[in-house]
């Protein structure tokens, strides 16, 4: 899908007239930042769950979520900036509501991972960073909302290029997002899998260490004196 999306770009897409070819841009950037957003929300969603159940699963779900929103949301930043730079000049504008407030989130959750992992008792990790995606989930969509609702933005519109364009940069737009969408939830199986089988693995260890000691400790009570 998305190879199937980056070919409508550069092929069937038309080019834009002011910024050139390096608008096609908008076709990766958009959908990821959509993406990331979206799977912050889902982090925020998985924790609601973990605090319900408290099923490890859950969590784990949350923490990939959270992880993989993050590496888009750096994904994000770079080719923003790489756009800012050749249409507007600069690598960055402050006085753009919707730039600052994907930083300020981006930040918020930069802080995630340290949080976590800060804390070495299993339970309150996973209780306190469920709490965290919970917190930080919401304020995505309150952000947002409200740097919509704001004026003077310059920033592209995803809603306005797509609906007012040809639908040629619908259709492609549509396709980028699905293969992004895929190409998420993909990473996220994988991730989910690895740290699965991790999770197994150390469990065997722990068994296995366990049983070696008490095999080892074995001979020592059969030769112990007989009382």
């Amino acid at each position: 899908m998305l190879t199937a999306g980056f070919a409508l770009a550069f092929f069937y897409a038309p080019t834009d007239a002011d910024q050139g070819i390096i608008q096609k841009i908008f076709y990766v950037h958009v959908p990821m930042a959509i993406v990331a957003l979206c799977g912050f929300v889902a982090g925020a969603v998985f924790a609601v769950q973990h605090l319900r159940t408290r099923e490890r699963k859950w969590d784990m779900r949350s923490y990939v979520a959270i992880h993989l929103s993050i590496v888009l949301a750096v994904g994000v930043l770079v080719t923003g900036s790489i756009w800012a730079r050749a249409s507007w000049g600069q690598w960055w504008v402050w006085d753009e509501p919707m730039l600052v407030v994907f930083l300020i989130v981006f930040l918020l959750y930069a802080t995630y991972q340290p949080l976590r992992f800060s804390i070495e008792d299993p339970e309150k990790q996973s209780r306190y960073a469920s709490v965290f995606a919970i917190t930080a989930g919401a304020f995505v969509p309150l952000c947002f909302g409200a740097v919509r609702m704001a004026e003077n933005l310059t920033h592209p519109q995803a809603g306005t290029m797509t609906t007012s364009g040809p639908g040629s940069v619908t259709l492609t737009f549509l396709v980028s997002l699905v293969g992004m969408t895929l190409l998420f939830v993909t990473l996220c199986k994988y991730e989910m899998a690895s740290k699965n089988a991790t999770m197994k693995l150390r469990s065997l260890k722990r068994r296995l260490a366990g049983d070696d000691d008490f095999g080892a400790a074995e001979p020592a009570r059969s030769a112990a004196p007989q009382h």
